[in-house]
């Protein structure tokens, strides 16, 4: 085999992993390959055996000359390459929209007038649905400024403006699924239209109301506020509007998507609707995502693609969203499956540690992260509202779209069976790179074939025990203790589990290149396991094109590009091995992949880091965290594998890898890296519920068998009560509490059917809690069908929120009830879960259930439970919990209320 300079005037051998010059080296050269055979029954020999070059075709080509790159120049290069591509990430996210608009100048949005908007309707504060503050201040607000715009239109345009106050029921599958019921809540509606009227309309939809104990600036309050300066830049257009525009502000979003239900299936303007724009936020600021687009109707993605002056979506959070990983849902899920509309959703991502918190503020969103979003959702409404293809919008439903934006500066659409075709057609061109290898006569590519196969393997192991070893890490971290250590630093997370993850990576190959491929080219195993990450790229996007997600062109750009660098450095690299020209190439050819591939990377972490800190107590965020960590970086490092055979060495990379990694594991393990922050530019808060309530359990007789009151804590997050108790001693595991084996969803008060994700509470004793307005519950008859089931009216009152629970006894079952469409929807677990919202001045809450009776039991067929919780106002507040609330650290967001629970037996 030649080795370095094709002249020939010096030729050097491999022989036992040592040089040897000249041509009489040679037949050592061939002896020593013949006494290393036995070395090839290990994985089919292929790398072991040694071969002269002229006449081996491709297998006996590719062992070529090898170079032995320097291991410091490799590693150094391969690390500055992927800082300069994330630095160009970042630039790309960090870019800020030019304010072109100046105040009143028609045709422009202007992002100041918005602000203006956002800090009046923050200004009133939390705004729950049922308060004063959002069915009256928060309304009148929006009023006031409608009518202003109003009198400032263009005679060109006719607005027109309604308060609806819907009621209704409706059931849903989100978070394990359960019912929901709503009386008298409050929308504001806006139709902006031609002066003579329109058929056809587009809908715009926000919503104005927060979760408890929080200003949601984010969420939504600056989408309501965006809203209106578009209301008000259209209106005074010169320019004529083919369709209507009505604007949604609706005020019980918060409480599982109710305004919009009772919109879209009641209000006699959602006839005219054919598309709708929804807004809302999963962070505080930065960029707003489109983040689902449709059912079908590719068109609305071509008029995002066509309008938005800053585009940002991705196909991919579309398709994990709606995979229900993230345990969150919107309004377009209502308008798409109630109101048979497609539509776009959009969402402000970044900074979602203070999302439902007290620090969602108006002053922590940007102007010019308002300037961006009015631009685009001005520019894609004004779009759609002259677009001829609203009018028939039906006929335009021809499957999904692969949509994704390049770096924010424009976005890539077509239809998604023709990303099959050119997916297909990918694939068919890696199979014929391959075949032409694989598939030769026997004698020529024996030795790359097997080659091949045992390099496969080896980098499944490598993956597969990479995998292993961060999980390994992530599990003991979590046993000890010391979970979300990152939460407040990324950082740990990278040098922690990232290290471990790519230094098992080096390891695994490292030993393949010493122990099984002892006398293989260095050039030639290059290209070996360049082929077979070309291969397993491959694999994978013949799968996800075979299951139909629009996803896989993220695997189509993993494939053809290194396939096209392959084919255009082949020659040079056949001849002068792996040179600085050819890794200059190389990279330059992994360009656009690795940009990609770390744009999506950041945009996973900027989602799912913030909400492994409120994803229950159940799910261990550092296993997700590690595993993710351990995908990214097999991603990332296929293509890079080859250099580990290329280089001369690996002991330096690897010893620093698993030196950072042992330093990060030691200082995690201590409690070095704090979980929260409660810095005021950068608050990262462990967010904890708590409710003062007070329980009265009675049986089968009316008579009161058990009553009890305390504080019931829940910890959002996997840590629980460790870090709290150090500060409030009294929390701590002797108070852990008990389920309630007979009663439904263990007999605790849950705001939402989240039991399943939160089974870690604390019940920490304290006196009753006596609300001025007491929730009234009662039986108002009880029939016995003709077919042999009990029908049971139940009459409800009391504040704006409450929870109903049911669960039948063995024997019986819920045939039938007066919610949703009549059909009972199970919660995770098998109980029953109704939520309950109703707005100013709503009538008692009657309704009925009907429980098939199998089997006649001495203790009854059904047991009901109802809370009522005290979001707002006086009653929302008792002493004992202001007082704990107090000593709650400021790293923390402990969000509070009173509630009363009281279940019954019939």
């Amino acid at each position: 085999m030649e080795w370095g300079s094709e002249s020939g005037a010096v030729r050097r051998y491999r022989i036992g992993g040592e040089r040897r010059d000249g041509p009489a080296a040679a037949p050592q050269l061939e002896r020593e390959a013949l006494a290393h055979e036995p070395l090839a029954d290990a994985c089919g020999g292929g790398g072991a055996r040694m071969r002269k070059r002229s006449g081996e075709g491709s297998g006996g080509a590719s062992r070529g000359a090898g170079t032995g790159l320097s291991e410091a120049r490799a590693t150094l290069g391969l690390a500055l390459y992927l800082l300069a591509l994330r630095a160009l990430v970042q630039l790309s996210l960090q870019q800020l929209v030019v304010r072109r608009a100046a105040v009143g100048h028609r045709g422009e949005f202007d992002a100041r007038q918005a602000r203006n908007y956002l800090e009046h309707i923050t200004s009133i504060g939390p705004r729950t649905t049922g308060s004063p503050e959002n069915e009256i201040l928060t309304v009148r607000y929006l009023l006031e400024q409608i009518k202003l715009i109003e009198v400032q239109s263009n005679s060109l345009h006719r607005i027109s403006v309604d308060v609806q106050r819907p009621t209704g029921s409706f059931s849903i599958d989100f978070l394990g699924g359960f019912t929901s019921y709503y009386d008298n809540i409050t929308n504001v509606v806006v139709k902006l239209e031609p002066s003579d009227g329109a058929q056809h309309a587009v809908l715009a939809n926000c919503h104005f109301d927060s979760v408890a104990n929080s200003p949601g600036a984010s969420d939504d309050a600056v989408s309501c506020s965006v809203m209106l300066e578009v209301l008000r830049v259209l209106s005074t257009s010169s320019e004529a509007l083919h369709h209507a525009v009505i604007f949604l502000f609706n005020g019980a979003e918060e409480n599982v998507l109710q305004a919009s239900h009772g919109f879209i299936t009641q209000h006699p303007w959602a006839s005219l609707i054919r598309a709708f724009i929804n807004l809302e936020a999963a962070g505080v600021g930065g960029k707003e995502l489109v983040f689902q687009t449709g059912p079908e109707n590719p068109w609305l993605v071509q008029a995002y693609v066509s309008a938005a002056k800053h585009p940002f979506a991705s196909v991919v959070a579309q398709e994990v969203f709606q995979s229900g990983i993230i345990p969150s849902d919107t309004d377009f899920r209502i308008y798409r499956d109630f109101g048979n509309i497609p539509g776009i959703d959009l969402a402000f991502i970044e900074n979602g540690y203070i999302y439902h918190t007290k620090y969602d503020t108006a002053d922590r969103i940007l102007t010019d992260s308002i300037q961006r979003a009015g631009d685009n959702i001005l520019a894609v409404l004004k779009y759609l509202a002259t677009s001829d293809m609203l009018a028939s919008s039906s006929k335009y439903q021809h499957g999904n779209m692969v949509f994704f934006d390049v770096l924010g500066l424009f976005v890539i659409a077509y239809p998604s069976r023709v990303g099959s075709i050119i997916n297909y057609v990918v694939v068919m061109a890696v199979a014929l790179y391959l075949g032409k290898k694989l598939l030769q006569p026997q004698n020529k590519t024996a030795t790359y074939t097997k080659d091949f196969f045992c390099g496969l393997g080896i980098t499944l192991i490598s993956w597969f025990t990479s995998l292993v070893t961060v999980l390994i890490i992530a599990v003991f971290i979590s046993l000890i203790g010391q979970s979300l250590s990152w939460y407040n630093h990324f950082y740990v997370s990278v040098c922690l589990y990232g290290t471990a993850a790519v230094a098992k990576i080096i390891f695994i190959h490292t030993l393949a290149k010493r122990f099984h491929y002892v006398n293989a080219s260095d050039q030639y195993l290059g290209e070996v396991f360049f082929d077979v990450s070309l291969f397993v790229h491959c694999g994978f996007l013949t799968a996800l094109t075979y299951q139909g997600l629009c996803s896989a062109f993220i695997s189509t750009v993993w494939v053809a590009f290194p396939l096209l660098t392959k084919l255009c450095v082949h020659k040079d690299f056949k001849r002068h091995g792996a040179g600085g020209k050819f890794i200059a190439f190389y990279l330059l050819g992994m360009f656009i992949p690795y940009l990609y591939a770390l744009y999506l990377i950041w945009a996973v972490f900027e989602m799912f880091t913030p909400i492994l800190g409120r994803s229950g107590s159940e799910i261990p965020p550092d296993v997700v965290l590690a595993s993710i960590l351990a995908g990214c970086t097999m991603i990332l490092s296929s293509y890079f594998i080859n250099f580990i055979y290329l280089a001369k060495s690996t002991k330096r990379t690897m010893l620093t890898l698993t030196l950072v990694c042992t330093i990060a594991f030691l200082l995690v393990c201590s409690g070095t890296f704090f979980p929260y922050s409660s810095n005021p530019a950068s608050p990262k808060p462990k967010r904890v519920f708590l409710q003062h309530m007070t329980r009265t359990f009675h049986d089968l007789d009316g008579h009161v068998v058990k009553r009890d009151s305390g504080i019931w804590i829940n910890g959002f997050d996997y840590t629980g009560m460790s870090h709290i108790t150090p500060h409030i001693p009294e929390i701590n595991d002797t108070i852990r509490a008990h389920c309630e084996e007979n009663a439904p969803l263990c007999g605790f008060p849950w705001y939402l059917p989240v039991h399943f994700l939160i089974r870690k509470n604390w019940y920490l004793p304290a006196p009753e809690v006596s609300p001025k307005e007491p929730a009234h519950f009662r039986l108002v008859s009880k029939e016995q069908t003709p077919w042999d089931s009990v029908k049971l009216t139940f009459e409800a009152t009391g504040p704006s929120h409450m929870s109903f629970y049911v669960r039948t006894h063995k024997g019986s079952t819920l045939s039938q009830w007066s919610l949703g469409n009549g059909t009972p929807v199970t919660s995770k677990g098998g109980d029953y879960f109704v939520f309950y919202s109703h707005g100013l001045q709503a009538s008692a809450w009657q309704f009925w259930i009907e429980v098939q009776v199998l089997e006649e039991q001495p203790e009854g067929v059904v047991t009901v439970a109802i809370a009522a919780h005290y979001l707002s106002g006086e009653d929302k507040r008792s002493s004992q919990l202001d007082a704990l609330k107090e000593k709650f650290p400021d790293w923390t967001f402990p969000s509070a209320w009173v509630c009363t629970y009281h279940l019954f037996v019939f």
